[in-house]
């Protein structure tokens, strides 16, 4: 029988596992190689399901595909995968002159093949921006996952190839109208973007046109929907400052908007408004839901907005976008996203669709003047779909749909959406999906084996999603729910600051209330469900696993934030000054002790915990591989139980995990495997 890796205890220090943290040394790449052998080890026994369930997944993707090609100009651009590739190649053919999107593959050009960089490695593709006057193509890589990017540019006619001479960059290029000037960003020693700077080709002339000194603001540069303007947002968890520049005057000096105000967080966009250049803000003046504004394209400033859509406490205005044919709104509603379209010269509708819980984005990406635009919309139970939305008269028709290969009906599946309700009251969403047999208890199948995902953290909305490898779950049985808890964006922003800084216990709470309604309501029981969520929702999993762990019997943590009180008194770790706004600062003894009291490696105590798999990433920059490695030897030094804990670290992965799209379903076939070996599935 394998026996775990027992990491040394430095008793004398107030972190017995800090030694953990040195990268690069020795006896830390022993632990970790050491903790990868035994998980091998240990799940040897489902060596075969592994490899299975991988196949079994592989075979529903079409490895072979073509995107919806975009028309841009006198082109189409759009991207093909193949089969045995990890990441699609990059094309684009000239454009049909009778407006249709039929692609002429003997007339298309190469622009981009990544499966080549990335030369069996990692690889993240970060800007991909083709120029205005479509001669050339800018572009950054990540070759590690540490989320820093290097900068090339390619003429595309020659195919010359330049990397630009800056390293420790964001990643983001942004062109200017002249299709010779572009504007990037350089990262500090905590990876933070801070400074801009505009290098124009051929010149090599760089110059630094802004500079952010404090440590909460990320900057960002971008090209408003007109594609008149050049923005540039510098922002904090809970405030914004807006730079504006003409495109077609880039050598010029960004204007400001409206000075920062600290709390005021706004958005602009340029366009055509009511028939003239102007500008549609989106701000929290007025409300934390926000409102929109209108200002004259010659005066932005923020003495000269007016209401154009008043703020709303039932609902949450996320986000707008510009067309010349009108304006969409993204709001937010009764737990679920909504696309409200206001034409140029028609009424406001509602866009409809057809599940109970759904994603829905609008994709910003058609040229200013087109009559429609694009919707991404999918459900648990739905493919991802592409869908073609004429402004002016709402007629949808749906371009793309995702295929499944193989047998695979979405009627077959059944999607719904519950409420469970808290310890205070509140009442907290739960999207969940399982073949229709499976929810209404034909057969004597309930209670059925649940997974059960959360998150809760900066507003971030965790709506409903297709995924091709959950069916093999769904297929054995399995019911997939989320937990829209306090902390996400779901019900706006008020039910983002219900579950953050002092209220974060909600998060935790509410992840729990929902455990307890799913099994008082018979859908599944404490032996066979099982939890998951990564980064800040690793979190959220250790914080639940020290407070009930007897409400589950396995839980997966990828990447997790478990050591966020240690982390958080080190401002030299890149996000720490940053996420001040969403913990607290622990220089504050009541923060400091408000974080203790729920911090998952700090609350590791002597109990039994259920089965354990944590995922964590090397180069990681966000959540360091260390925090799953310290969590894990506590949990193994402190708990009673034999239950399985095992730890992977990924020495070629970032944040999102390894970059091909194979080596991420074998991840997910490693997931799969050990939660159907620790539920009795296999």
């Amino acid at each position: 029988m394998p026996q775990p890796p027992i990491a040394r205890i430095e008793s004398h220090c107030a972190d017995p596992y800090r030694w953990l943290e040195q990268r690069d040394d020795p006896q830390v790449l022993a632990y970790l190689e050491a903790e990868n052998a035994y998980l091998e080890a240990e799940l040897a026994d489902v060596g075969a399901l592994r490899e299975s369930l991988f196949q079994e997944v592989k075979g529903r993707i079409r490895e072979t595909d073509l995107s919806l090609p975009v028309p841009w100009g006198p082109w189409l651009y759009y991207q093909r995968t193949t089969a045995g590739d990890e990441y699609p190649r990059h094309y684009r053919c000239p454009r049909p002159a009778d407006g249709s999107l039929r692609t002429d593959t003997s007339r298309e050009e190469l622009l981009l093949d990544p499966n080549a960089l990335a030369d069996g490695g990692y690889l993240s593709l970060g800007a991909f921006e083709i120029s205005p006057d479509h001669r050339c193509l800018a572009y950054s890589l990540d070759s590690s996952g540490d989320e820093i990017y290097r900068l090339f540019v390619r003429e595309l006619d020659s195919g010359v190839l330049h990397e630009l001479p800056f390293e420790d960059c964001d990643g983001n290029m942004t062109w200017a109208n002249d299709s010779r000037t572009l504007f990037f960003a350089e990262l500090d020693d905590t990876q933070r973007p801070h400074r801009l700077y505009r290098y124009r080709l051929g010149d090599d002339e760089t110059e630094l046109v802004f500079n952010e000194p404090d440590g909460r603001f990320f900057i960002h540069c971008y090209r408003a929907s007109s594609e008149r303007q050049l923005l540039l947002l510098s922002s904090s968890k809970t405030t914004c400052e807006a730079w504006t520049l003409d495109a077609e005057r880039p050598q010029e000096a960004f204007v400001c908007l409206a000075p920062r105000q600290e709390g005021h967080e706004y958005y602009p966009d340029h366009g055509r408004i009511d028939g003239d250049w102007g500008w549609l803000i989106r701000s929290n003046q007025d409300g934390i839901e926000f409102a929109v504004y209108q200002a004259p394209e010659g005066a932005p400033g923020r003495e000269h907005w007016r209401p154009r859509i008043a703020h709303d406490a039932a609902r949450m205005i996320e986000d707008l976008s510009l067309n010349a044919a009108g304006f969409v709104l993204s709001l937010r509603e009764k737990g679920l996203p909504i696309v409200e379209v206001h034409p140029a010269e028609a009424t406001p509708y509602r866009v409809e669709l057809p599940d109970a819980a759904y994603s829905l984005d609008v994709q910003d990406i058609l040229e200013f003047d087109s009559p429609v635009i694009r919707l991404r919309y999918e459900a648990l139970n739905r493919p991802a779909q592409i869908r073609q939305l004429d402004l002016a008269s709402g007629a949808q028709r749906v371009l793309k749909e995702t295929p499944v290969e193989g047998p695979f009906d979405a009627d077959d599946y059944l999607s719904l959406r519950l409420w469970a309700e808290a310890a205070d009251g509140a009442r907290i969403p739960v999207s969940l999906v399982a073949r229709r047999d499976i929810l209404r208890g034909e057969g004597q199948k309930r209670p059925a084996p649940l997974y059960l995902y959360g998150y809760g953290a900066y507003g971030e909305s965790l709506d409903p999603w297709f995924s091709h490898a959950r069916l093999s779950l769904l297929e054995r049985g399995f019911v997939f729910a989320i937990a829209h808890v306090r902390g996400g964006g779901e019900l706006g922003e008020a039910w983002y600051r219900a579950g953050k800084l002092e209220h974060k216990e909600n998060t935790f709470g509410d992840f729990i209330a929902v455990a307890e309604h799913l099994i008082a309501e018979g859908v599944t029981c404490a032996d066979r469900l099982a939890i998951s969520g990564g980064s800040a929702g690793g979190l959220l999993i250790g914080a639940v696993l020290n407070r009930r762990p007897e409400l589950f019997a396995a839980a997966i943590a990828e990447v997790p934030f478990v050591d966020v009180l240690n982390t958080m008194h080190n401002p030299e770790l890149p996000l720490t000054v940053t996420e001040y706004d969403e913990w607290g600062d622990p220089r504050d003894p009541e923060v400091h002790a408000r974080i203790a009291a729920y911090a998952p490696y700090e609350n590791v105590r002597a109990q039994a915990y259920p089965a354990i798999l944590a995922v964590a990433s090397y180069h990681d920059s966000r959540v360091q591989y260390w925090e799953a490695a310290k969590w894990v030897a506590r949990l193994r030094a402190s708990k009673t139980d034999a239950n399985l804990l095992l730890l992977k670290t990924e020495f070629g992965a970032g944040h999102g995990g390894m970059s091909g799209r194979y080596q991420a379903l074998r991840d997910v076939a490693l997931e799969y495997a050990f939660l159907l070996r620790v539920l009795g599935r296999v």
